[in-house]
């Protein structure tokens, strides 16, 4: 049984102070606090919004927590206290509704955290909605999204444990879109656009279910979403697809099915960085990257990656493998230079 210690009593005199209401409540509110949580949980009523948390982690005993919040999202990576310490942390966190893929449930209104790690030990915590915050917003697809049920993950469901407060993810990737639905939507494409403020970052990947989009349409498609995100004056970057782990017999990831060209012999990732460079819009290239990695881990190791071992599945990765191809897009966001090193969580 996992160990938990939450000083409820002592620390509430402590939340009082540390803590803040949100911007629509009213003197009488209760503090956001440790009076919202549980032993294993913590649910605070603020409407949508994007809202700092900060936490104060550790106790008497030795202690390891993490914590994800709304569907599953990865928000703040496990932290291990020595006994009789404790450490503050604090993240930024997107509450919407929906809270997970945009043409899924509601889910359940507010914010929603959920105590993890080995041993994890809550001392203190405090939201207040956040002022000034970066906005990271991710249009793609199943291998990017918020993914409802265990063992699945998208690597954008992954992302945000690696950002400190000050930025953001809000992410509405849905399963099973190409370029074509996901324009064509209105729960997709006509909601996200309205909610690009200037200067926010927004990651396009969409390739996997562009299995019959022919070159021109799949083109013309990326274009309209640069130029639409553009309008709004946010920063496009274009990603192109992680691979499948489809193996050759000299353990390379060199065919059309690891390499996403589709039933029309259209090489997308091809396209994509081809529109990158003609639109002068950042490229991760996520295709290279995660067939380097593949490949350099090989047709045994590279399993954990993704859900070989439990679906038999080479297209959809594990929560680590999601952490994994995370990381590889956090480093070429700082390396770019579109995120500052002090909002970047290292590690």
């Amino acid at each position: 049984m996992r160990r938990f210690n939450i000083a409820l009593l002592a620390a509430l005199t402590l939340s009082t102070a540390l803590s803040t209401a949100p911007a629509q409540a009213h003197d009488r509110t209760p503090p956001l606090g440790l009076a919202n949580c549980t032993a294993t949980a913590c649910h605070f009523d603020v409407p949508p919004g994007t809202y700092d948390v900060t936490v104060r982690l550790g106790g008497e005993s030795a202690a390891s927590t993490a914590i994800t919040g709304e569907t599953r999202r990865s928000l703040l990576p496990e932290t291990a206290t020595a006994a009789g310490r404790t450490v503050t942390r604090t993240f930024t966190v997107n509450v919407r509704t929906p809270e997970g893929e945009p043409t899924g449930p509601d889910g359940t209104p507010g914010l929603d955290l959920t105590l993890g790690g080995t041993a994890p030990a809550l001392a203190d915590i405090r939201v207040t909605p956040a002022h000034h915050a970066r906005q990271i917003i991710l249009i793609g697809d199943s291998t990017v999204c918020d993914q409802p049920g265990d063992p699945y993950s998208g690597w954008g469901q992954q992302l945000p444990q690696f950002l400190r407060k000050g930025v953001s993810v809000a992410n509405y990737a849905d399963s099973g879109e190409s370029t074509v639905t996901y324009l064509e939507n209105s729960l997709l494409w006509g909601t996200v656009q309205p909610l690009i403020h200037p200067g926010d970052l927004v990651l396009v990947q969409l390739a996997h279910n562009d299995k019959t989009t022919d070159e021109a349409t799949y083109r013309a498609n990326l274009e309209t979403l640069v130029a639409g995100i553009r309008d709004r004056g946010g920063r496009p970057v274009l990603v192109t697809p992680i691979v499948r782990r489809w193996f050759n017999a000299d353990g390379t990831l060199n065919n059309g099915t690891a390499l996403l060209v589709n039933g029309l012999g259209v090489d997308l990732p091809g396209v994509v960085r081809s529109v990158a460079a003609a639109e002068g819009v950042t490229l991760i290239d996520l295709t290279a990257q995660t067939k380097a990695l593949v490949e350099s881990l090989g047709v045994e190791g590279s399993k954990a990656i993704y859900l070989y071992n439990e679906k038999k599945d080479n297209t959809h990765t594990s929560a680590h493998g999601a952490t994994v191809y995370a990381g590889l897009v956090r480093d070429v966001l700082v390396a770019r230079h579109l995120l500052p090193e002090d909002r970047v969580r290292v590690g």
